[in-house]
């Protein structure tokens, strides 16, 4: 997602910039390698000598790396502006729940989407070309992966916690599987620890794609892209998430056609295609036995994907394999989004639970 917390006025801060880390032969959870994969971050605060006092910050589906702060100008991320505060405002910065003082904050774009790291429109060096529709399968597991070679490239050694939104979340979960005795919590908003298991997601994503008259098969690079059928997908999406549902109904749609028109400049139609397959074959849950860092699990009231009825399954689920879970509903008609502009109403639960982590490292 891509939208920004709402505060006023704007923080200014001299720190933040996109940068790329570059990570050579990257192997995949299928075996195939990506000579060249780049992965676009920013970071807020400053890293322990010992590496240990880390934060991941994961975004949603069609979001991007600005989780906080304002950009350096020409600093900011492949398209995203630089004059809005980054989504998680309201968390992030010094005395904030995320406390740039205590802690380093990094904030990935996932392997697979346009905001910088690589994804389906980069060019594959052993081609000179985009990779477009063979663009290998990634999962999950690999885009943790690529997040644990930046992190490892940064000098991390441990993680205090991985806070993740939609997407971001399943990615929470999947690092405290993955990485069991890396991550001491994890904190997961609007989201869940499978997805659907189905293709039906994908297949709608084609359907809408193959009706452009710029597709092509997959190669519409060289045709102007296909942007009107992305708009569409962009639009559909914003209203199942409940997208600004307070506004009045004339100026709700023409801030859903900016919105769209916007973000179909730059998004490439095959990432939201690679996301959504590894997201519909992603299951963390059924490898919650490894977990072994706390949970915090916050749902929002209103949320139509992600709706509170799955909080008792996933909750029962975590202490059934013996994890110390939290959960917290956020009270708020912003539907999906309520994590984010509504940040500050479950703020004090996240406080508390990084303050319970770090009471944990500390008696280590």
């Amino acid at each position: 997602m891509d939208m920004s917390e709402a505060e006023s006025p704007k923080e200014n801060s001299n720190a933040v910039e996109s940068k790329i880390a570059v990570i050579d032969d990257f192997r995949l959870q299928s075996g195939e390698i990506l000579p060249r994969l780049e992965i676009a971050y920013e970071t807020y605060g400053a890293l322990a000598g010992d590496g240990r006092n880390a934060i991941l910050i994961t975004h949603g589906y069609m979001g991007h790396q600005h989780a906080a702060g304002l950009y350096q100008p020409g600093k900011a991320a492949r398209g995203v502006s630089d004059t809005e505060n980054g989504w998680w405002n309201a968390l992030i910065g010094p005395g904030k729940p995320i406390d740039t003082r205590r802690y380093f904050v990094v904030a990935s774009n996932t392997l697979g989407s346009s905001h910088g790291s690589t994804h389906p429109a980069s060019i594959d060096p052993r081609t000179g070309k985009s990779y477009g529709p063979d663009f290998p399968e990634i999962t999950m597991v690999d885009m943790v992966a690529a997040q644990r070679a930046l992190l490892d490239r940064l000098g991390v050694q441990h993680v205090v916690a991985v806070v993740g939104w939609s997407y971001g979340g399943y990615q929470a979960f999947q690092w405290a599987v993955t990485y069991p005795t890396m991550v001491d919590g994890i904190v997961v908003t609007a989201s869940a620890p499978k997805g659907s298991g189905s293709s039906d997601g994908v297949d709608w994503l084609i359907a809408e794609f193959v009706q452009d008259p710029n597709w092509n098969n997959g190669w519409y690079y060289d045709r102007g892209g296909v942007k009107a059928a992305l708009m569409k997908v962009r639009i559909a999406e914003l209203e199942r998430w409940n997208f600004e549902r307070r506004t009045d109904e004339a100026l709700r749609r023409k801030l859903l056609q900016r919105v769209a028109r916007i973000w179909a400049e730059f998004f490439d139609a095959h990432s939201l295609i690679v996301m959504r397959r590894a997201a519909d074959g992603y299951n963390a849950e059924k490898d919650f036995a490894q977990i072994k860092a706390k949970v915090l699990y916050v749902l929002s009231a209103t949320d139509p994907y992600f709706t509170p009825s799955l909080a008792p399954n996933v909750m029962a689920t975590l202490t059934a394999n013996g994890i110390d879970a939290t959960y917290f509903q956020i009270d708020s008609d912003n539907g999906h989004f309520a994590p984010t502009v509504d940040a500050k109403r479950w703020a004090p639960v996240l406080r508390h639970f990084l303050a319970r982590l770090d009471a944990v490292a500390t008696g280590r």
